[in-house]
């Protein structure tokens, strides 16, 4: 088990491509930790913008009567991907891990792939 900073800095060196990593309490919109960005990508602003995207997602399955867990959410943009992990289990509830990868530099497979295993290491 590895706490937000330890984890934010395993993101940050794990993952291809990536330049900004953040630990979220999507009930508050809160970053617990954030690792990366810069004056172009405020991952505070970023954190709570996307739990408004959770939310509305959440919102969306239970009117179309949908079950399940959201995974991941992807945003792709024209030279970055955004990836939204929702931490799953006990210890996670109510979190999400937040990465953004340069696009011409990162493979979203395997960041998708290292971002679970991370997360199934978080401890918070």
């Amino acid at each position: 088990m590895t706490n937000v900073e330890i984890s934010l800095k395993e993101t940050m060196t794990a993952v291809e491509g990536a330049l900004g990593a953040a630990v979220v309490d999507y009930t508050s919109g809160m970053a617990l930790g954030t690792l990366g960005g810069g004056k172009d990508l405020d991952l505070v602003v970023a954190a709570a913008g996307n739990t408004d995207v959770i939310r509305a997602k959440v919102r969306t399955m239970e009117h179309l009567g949908l079950k399940g867990e959201i995974e991941d959410i992807v945003i792709t943009l024209g030279s970055q991907y955004h990836l939204i992990r929702l931490v799953q289990g006990r210890q996670g509830s109510g979190l999400f891990l937040y990465l953004v990868l340069d696009r011409g530099r990162s493979n979203l497979a395997m960041a998708r792939h290292q971002l679970k295993r991370i997360e199934m290491d978080l401890e918070v």
